[in-house]
């Protein structure tokens, strides 16, 4: 990344903020919310305290319940997966898609914190596919997970879960790693820059799925960074709202972007659950640049709720103020509008109902069919590109240096 460290080393990010524990994540008060290191691939063993072992992350996931295809359990990963939870009950499954105590169960929205934080599922991924993106990157690459232990009220992988969206591990992670090695080798140099990066092709390693929150689980998203920082034609990319100092112990030789998701506070605290404050988040990218990556941001999602301009406002010339010329300097971001779904409105009446006063507005949305075919919700087009040219125009007056890659 052509930074130097400063002569007293490195600053790392503390285990626990000041204040204890309590301070780490966002959460819902009426809702409650190892091994060896060193996988296939992974450069190195960690060294020290992990931030996976601090109360901080138990609090994020203290798994009692690990659902597990055979094959999955009995796999190099998998058994690093299960010696780390050692207390859990391992109950067997056929399929991770297919778990009716988890899937299609209504029962389970009492219960949907609660089952992010102490539910596990292990699985292999059966079709290894990379799909053409064009927007965040060029590639959508096939995930080493699917789900999360955050809880945030917008998100879209849990639709086609219903009612429960723990964390699912793919535990082959070898395949996925030679199968996207082989897709590298063949897209070559890349020959004309485009809004994805100008030199590099990139790979979205995270669409369904944090990769910070995976690597308190496994050596997944570790391995990936070490596969990503030996091929120097690609790069890979995922964004996240959970700050992991775990990961700054990985050596990405400026090979993973990490995209730093962010949204006024105010909107954050209600929709965000269980996630990092956007303060944290904020703090971290100097630390993440420092340590190798390239770090970006998503102003995302842009919820149109009364002040919102205020906030954005307010967030944009934090951003301007707190954050380092380094960070500044190679930053750029993805303004993406929020995308909502019938279904989840449902979903979330049940357990967030809070959440809805700001989503669900058919006052200013239309409804779409999404590229998968199912259909959501946005802003009509006319909302939405008034909203776009509203934050393009504050970004330019408030934090000029942030250079928007594209906006949705």
């Amino acid at each position: 990344m052509g930074q130097s460290p400063s002569p007293a080393g490195p600053r790392r990010l503390p285990l626990t903020p000041a204040g204890g524990d309590e301070g780490t994540l966002f959460g819902l008060e009426d809702l409650h919310g190892g091994p060896d290191r060193a996988g296939p691939n992974s450069p190195r063993p960690l060294v020290g305290p992990s931030f996976r072992d601090s109360p901080g992350a138990r609090r994020m996931l203290s798994v009692r319940e690990i659902h597990a295809e055979p094959a999955a359990a009995a796999s190099p990963r998998g058994r690093q997966i299960l010696a780390r939870f050692p207390e859990a009950r391992v109950i067997d499954v056929d399929s991770h898609w297919r778990i009716p105590q988890l899937h299609g169960n209504a029962g389970n929205l009492e219960r949907w914190v609660r089952i992010k934080s102490e539910v596990l599922v292990l699985g292999e991924k059966k079709t290894l596919t990379t799909r053409p993106n064009g927007r965040s990157a060029d590639w959508i690459a096939p995930g080493s997970a699917n789900g999360c232990a955050m809880a945030c009220a917008y998100c879209y992988v849990p639709r086609r879960k219903g009612y429960a969206n723990p964390v699912t591990v793919f535990t082959n992670i070898e395949q996925i790693i030679a199968h996207l090695g082989r897709h590298v080798a063949r897209q070559g140099h890349k020959r004309e820059p485009n809004q994805c990066d100008p030199t590099a092709w990139v790979y979205d390693i995270g669409e369904n799925n944090d990769c910070s929150v995976d690597a308190l689980i496994s050596e997944n998203t570790a391995d990936l960074v070490h596969a990503f920082s030996r091929w120097p034609t690609a790069k890979a990319s995922f964004a996240t709202k959970f700050v992991n100092p775990d990961l700054l112990l990985l050596d990405p030789r400026g090979r993973t972007r990490i995209r730093f998701s962010v949204m006024p506070p105010q909107d954050s605290r209600v929709l965000d659950i269980r996630t990092s404050p956007v303060e944290q988040r904020l703090e971290a990218a100097a630390d993440f640049l420092e340590a190798g990556y390239e770090v970006h941001f998503n102003l995302s999602p842009v919820v149109i709720r009364p002040g919102w301009e205020g906030d954005w406002t307010r967030l944009l010339r934090h951003m301007d103020d707190v954050l380092p010329r380094a960070v500044k300097e190679q930053a750029a971001a993805e303004v993406i509008m929020l995308t909502h779904n019938r279904e989840l409105h449902e979903l979330n009446l049940a357990w967030h109902p809070r959440a809805e006063d700001m989503l669900w507005r058919p006052d200013l949305q239309q409804a779409k069919r999404s590229e998968n075919g199912s259909w959501n919700v946005r802003y009509r087009n006319s909302d939405k590109a008034a909203a776009v040219d509203t934050i393009r125009r504050l970004v330019a007056s408030h934090a000029p240096w942030l250079r928007i890659r594209y906006a949705f």
